[in-house]
C-alpha cells in the first residue's frame, strides 16, 4: 500500500501525516514567510525623504511570494510519493497549494480540501486517520 497524506497548512507551518502500513509519521515544515512587514526607524515619520525609507509594495509582495514558492515546493517535496492526500487548514494556504498540485502532476491524487481551525498534532494525526480508514 503506497502512502496516504493528511496536511495542515497555514502560511506559517505545515504538518504532513504520512499514514502507510507500517503506521504514520508527522513532519513539520516551517515557513520563515512574514506577512506583514514592519517599517524600520524608531518614528513613523521622518521628514521629506520617509517614502525612500519605506520599501514599495509590490517589492514586498514580490519577496512575500518569493518566499511562499520556497516553502510550498518544500511541503510538494514532502507530499510528492502520495496516492492520496487531504489538505486542510484554517487561511489561504491551502488553496494556494492545491492550485500548484493541480498544475503539476499531484493534481488527481487530492482526496478533499477542508476548511477547520486551528488544531494540535494529535488532533491533525487522528483527524487523517479518521479520513483514511472510511
Amino acid at each position: 500500500m503506497r502512502a496516504k497524506v493528511g496536511l495542515w497548512i497555514d502560511h506559517r507551518k505545515a504538518i504532513v501525516v504520512t499514514v502507510t502500513d507500517k503506521g504514520e509519521e508527522i513532519v513539520l515544515v516551517i515557513s520563515a514567510v512574514e506577512k506583514q512587514r514592519r517599517r524600520s526607524g524608531d518614528s513613523p515619520l521622518k521628514g521629506p525623504y520617509e517614502q525612500q525609507q519605506v520599501p514599495a509594495d509590490d517589492r514586498r509582495q514580490r519577496t512575500f511570494t518569493g518566499h511562499l514558492t520556497v516553502y510550498y515546493d518544500a511541503v510538494i517535496a514532502c507530499i510528492g510519493d502520495a496516492e492520496s492526500i487531504l489538505i486542510f487548514g484554517p487561511g489561504e494556504a491551502k488553496g494556494e497549494l492545491t492550485k500548484r498540485l493541480k498544475r503539476s502532476d499531484l493534481g488527481g491524487r487530492i482526496a478533499g480540501v477542508e476548511t477547520v481551525d486551528k488544531m494540535t498534532d494529535r488532533q491533525i494525526a487522528a483527524k487523517v486517520r479518521r479520513h483514511f480508514a472510511q
